[in-house]
């Protein structure tokens, strides 16, 4: 069975097929683009791939043309005028201008090779329309006439026109051979959908540039991202060095804050020294009328003289304690077992001179006041006196400069004079060793008993004082010196030490905090048990986190005070516990 390329119509033989096809060469054939008629069949399809070569698409172009065919065998109503009109609307295709043989039409991709229809084709209406023009006696001008009727053919890519249909031909073989390459049905052409919007895409050129478009826009993104992260972090960064800058603006403000206050605390404020608190002092008595005139002028005067002099005035000293609690443990305190007190010692209070910084000075000076009473250190204590406050300075000052201490001295500034310097331990330990008295620093730098205690340091000072106790003797007066009592902000002198009769310790404390007036109500002779509170200290009246105690054991040879001297460059104390 052979079947009709032009109406689809099968027949069985081939004579069959040419006597049909005869009949379809017979009938009026009229071009679908612009009317042309009174021609044969292959000078039509010539016609058509010539002239109308950019409308017609092997898809539609000839379906048209053989639905018009049998439309007009039917009608035979068209008009010349209608058959000049262009129609510009799309058409469709015609089976029967693909291969019988799809195979034979398709490329090794599955794809239609156009040009190969196009050729095929067009050679064969080429040979139709000349072996048609000599059996109807058409002549070659008449061929060259009816060329030049119609515009000449041009390339439906990109417009260029050529001579004739065989350059147009190879000018579209040679320069657009990629786009001559369709899928084989249109009905069925593969989709692409884009992986980041879904939009479908009936070319993969074309949904290649559209995801560029989209990496390109998602670049961009990145970079606007990455410029205003960038943006961010230094924003970030200069808020964060303001903030530093400030906090460290604050923090060194502080420390202004704090050494200054240290500073005025420790008397290295230049704000004057002992001379001047006291003038200011007094001063400020006249003017709140507590103190005449004319005895401002004699204070001055007296103090001025203490000062040249080198000689405390001894208008804050207290004597005969010890005596007094002598008689008083005699005769009284029947709930103590056993006392030790030290040798004879007056008690120094703070004066307007020192208030506030003075305390080291003052217990400077009640130590110096037994040590004079004492024959064992008259040798190199011979011919002094208890100091002022600025003459202890003095001889700090002096001891610095044979070489005492170079650490504390640095510490101070290497001057005491005309300040209100605080001093402490290691500068009483440092004048006495200089004035050739052994002594002994010892540091208790924790606690040893509940509640933050300290009763390592009881015991020591009992060790100290009942090393020469006298048979059963309930009060003993030893040959011993008081005991210097260093602490955080403060220090005291301790004059002796009781054992109560349930055991318990309590210390004897001279305080240079506690005025004349209260002192000298130990003086009486019925000594009542409350004025001895100022004195007595309890374990749990000790509570400072560290103590430091300055003990006296004796006088040093020049050879073990110039050894004591190099050992003080790097000044250590013993530790208990």
């Amino acid at each position: 069975m052979l079947s009709c390329d032009i109406c689809g119509e099968t027949v069985t033989s081939e004579p069959d097929m040419k006597a049909h096809l005869i009949v379809h060469m017979e009938n009026e054939v009229i071009c679908p683009f612009c009317k042309l008629s009174g021609v044969s069949y292959d000078e039509m399809c010539f016609h058509i791939e010539t002239v109308h070569f950019e409308q017609n698409t092997p898809e539609r172009d000839f379906e048209k043309l053989n639905a018009k065919q049998c439309e007009d065998s039917d009608s035979k109503t068209t008009t010349p005028q209608s058959a000049m009109e262009v129609n510009s609307s799309v058409h469709s295709a015609c089976a029967s201008n693909f291969p019988k043989n799809a195979a034979q039409g398709l490329g090794k991709d599955g794809t239609l090779k156009r040009e190969a229809f196009y050729t095929e084709n067009i050679t064969e209406s080429k040979k139709s329309l000349k072996s048609r023009g000599k059996q109807s006696g058409l002549s070659e001008v008449q061929g060259s006439v009816y060329e030049t009727t119609y515009s000449p053919p041009e390339c439906p890519f990109c417009g260029k026109i050529e001579g004739c249909s065989q350059d147009v031909e190879t000018h579209v073989k040679t320069k657009h051979a990629s786009l001559l390459e369709t899928p084989l049905a249109d009905c069925h052409q593969a989709l692409y959908d884009c992986p980041m919007c879904g939009l479908v895409c009936t070319n993969y050129h074309i949904l290649q540039e559209h995801v560029e478009l989209h990496l390109e826009e998602s670049s961009f993104q990145q970079g606007m991202d990455r410029v205003q992260c960038s943006r961010d972090q230094t924003l970030a960064y200069q808020l964060q060095q303001e903030e530093d800058r400030k906090r460290r603006s604050e923090e060194s403000r502080q420390e202004r804050e704090e050494f200054q206050k240290l500073q005025r605390q420790y008397g290295l404020d230049n704000s004057g020294g002992y001379k001047q608190q006291q003038l200011r002092h007094m001063e400020i008595e006249v003017n709140r009328g507590r103190m005449h005139p004319s005895e401002f002028h004699s204070r001055k005067a007296d103090m001025l003289e203490s000062i040249a002099m080198g000689i405390d005035d001894g208008k804050t000293k207290t004597s005969g304690i010890i005596e007094a609690l002598h008689r008083y443990y005699q005769n009284t305190a029947t709930d103590v077992r056993c006392v030790w007190l030290s040798t004879v010692v007056d008690h120094f209070h703070s004066s307007f001179g020192d208030k506030g910084w003075g305390c080291g000075y003052r217990n400077f000076q009640m130590l110096l006041s037994s040590l004079l009473k004492n024959d064992v250190y008259g040798d190199c204590l011979k011919g002094m006196s208890v100091p002022c406050i600025p003459k202890i300075q003095s001889m700090i000052e002096d001891a610095w400069n044979e070489g005492f201490d170079p650490q504390g001295a640095s510490q101070l500034n290497n001057k005491l004079q005309g300040t209100k310097a605080w001093i402490g331990a290691c500068e009483i330990y440092t004048l006495l060793t200089s004035l050739r008295v052994k002594c002994r620093i010892i540091d208790f730098h924790k606690s040893t008993g509940p509640s933050e205690t300290h009763p390592r340091l009881f015991e020591w000072i009992l060790n100290y004082y009942s090393s020469e106790r006298e048979g059963n003797a309930k009060v003993v007066c030893t040959s011993k010196p008081p005991v210097y009592l260093q602490h955080q902000g403060h220090s005291r002198t301790i004059v002796g030490i009781e054992e109560r009769k349930n055991r318990t310790l309590c210390l004897l404390i001279f305080d240079p905090g506690c005025p004349s007036r209260e002192m000298q109500k130990l003086l009486r002779q019925d000594i009542e048990t409350g004025s001895l509170r100022q004195l007595r200290k309890y374990v749990g009246n000790i509570k400072h986190k560290q103590y430091q105690i300055v003990a006296v054991e004796g006088v040093l040879s020049p050879q073990e005070k110039a050894a004591r001297k190099q050992a003080s460059q790097v000044f250590t104390a013993e530790k208990i516990p």
